[in-house]
């Protein structure tokens, strides 16, 4: 549930449901907010679930768990998977290092899960897991002029220039924590962080003091995100493989063991995804599942697909067989259908039963003020 429902109704608010939990949908006309987001600044409600982790060993508890190398220095964080057996992702993360405590947000409705399994698999470590999601309230800041919001309206701290890192000040009188992100809208973007009963007062100096910053839902943030190249949970991570949707960021390759990096490691090794993450253009919006076809056959299947306000066109992401795409360079800059074409007749769509013709596109869609460090890499 949002902390702060009653607020976002008398700002027009519509609602939807991400992992149980009751989140903005839009306020209205969300194509012209992500025009607005792209051009200014646009303030969001984020929808993490948070596990709070304390002990003397919860840093190497973690770090043993993930993917990545979790930071043990106050005022660091990053972004990891947590792995099955097999190498598929169970869950994404961000893990920040706040002092006396590790703080996990992951996806709506995943926070619980994760506190438990931990919690069961805990043995003789120093360590205990809480689901603190009711605790804070976070939003999300994202914009060319982020920067300039943020600091029209933050005290006794500075944004921070480093992504994955925050520092602690005021808005107002309220104690925020504000975490340059890694601009998943392709934007320079931060997320705030706040006790739950001061949000609301958070969110009024948010849009209303220091520079403009429009409100948006979740529909603006799929929007914004299929436009900057970046995969998201619900639609292209859970269960695939990290070499599948080339998410680079969230690897570390030097580090000791964790569950499923076998499986990972030799993929990577070898250079033997199975199947890529790509975009599309077409002339009509896919639906998520749609059939992606090269010829006759069914090469991939499209993870999200919308109107882009932004380049005016619709736009897509799908996961197909990596055989379709033959990238030109394959140096480790190249992104998803970067240079890339079919290898085998016409690629196209299946909307409504029919045939829409589409093309490999390269990734972002769209190069903001920032770029996506999650953003197709592949070797």
């Amino acid at each position: 549930m949002t902390v702060l429902r009653s607020v976002h109704e008398d700002h027009g608010a519509r609602f939807t449901e991400r992992g149980g939990r009751s989140v903005v949908l839009d306020y209205g006309r969300p194509e012209r907010t992500v025009q607005a987001v792209r051009n200014v600044s646009g303030v969001t409600e984020a929808a993490y679930g948070i596990v709070s982790v304390t002990g003397d060993d919860r840093v190497s508890y973690v770090d043993n768990a993930l993917t990545n190398a979790v930071p043990s220095e106050e005022g660091n964080g990053c972004y990891a998977f947590l792995l099955d057996p097999d190498g598929r992702i169970r869950t994404d993360l961000y893990v920040f290092h706040a002092g006396e405590r590790l703080l996990c947000f992951v996806p709506p409705g995943e926070a619980e899960w994760l506190a438990a399994e931990w919690t069961d698999k805990t043995f003789i470590e120093d360590v205990s897991f809480e689901v603190s999601t009711a605790e804070f309230g976070v939003f999300g800041v994202h914009g060319p002029k982020s920067t300039e919001k943020i600091a029209s309206v933050f005290t006794n701290g500075t944004p921070p220039d480093e992504r994955l890192t925050f520092d602690r000040g005021q808005f107002d009188d309220v104690g925020v924590t504000v975490i340059r992100t890694d601009a998943p809208a392709g934007e320079e973007g931060y997320d705030v962080v706040c006790a739950a009963e001061q949000a609301e007062k958070t969110f009024d100096v948010l849009v209303n003091q220091g520079l403009n910053a429009v409100p948006f839902g979740w529909r603006t943030w799929e929007t914004l995100t299929l436009e900057a190249g970046t995969p998201l949970f619900g639609s292209e991570l859970d269960g695939r493989l990290p070499n599948v949707v080339g998410v680079r960021n969230a690897l570390d390759f030097e580090k000791g063991c964790y569950v499923g990096q076998e499986v990972v490691s030799r993929i990577e090794n070898r250079g033997s995804e199975p199947e890529r993450l790509v975009g599309l253009t077409t002339e009509a919006v896919p639906a998520a599942g749609a059939a992606v076809m090269d010829g006759d056959e069914a090469v991939g299947t499209v993870t999200r697909g919308v109107d882009s306000p932004t380049l005016d066109e619709p736009i897509a992401m799908a996961v197909v067989d990596a055989a379709v795409v033959a990238d030109a360079g394959g140096g480790t800059d190249d992104v998803a259908g970067t240079d890339a074409t079919a290898t085998d007749g016409e690629l196209s769509v299946r909307i409504d039963d029919e045939s829409v013709p589409a093309s490999l596109a390269t990734l972002p869609f769209h190069d903001g003020s920032d770029r996506s460090a999650r953003v197709p890499n592949y070797r």
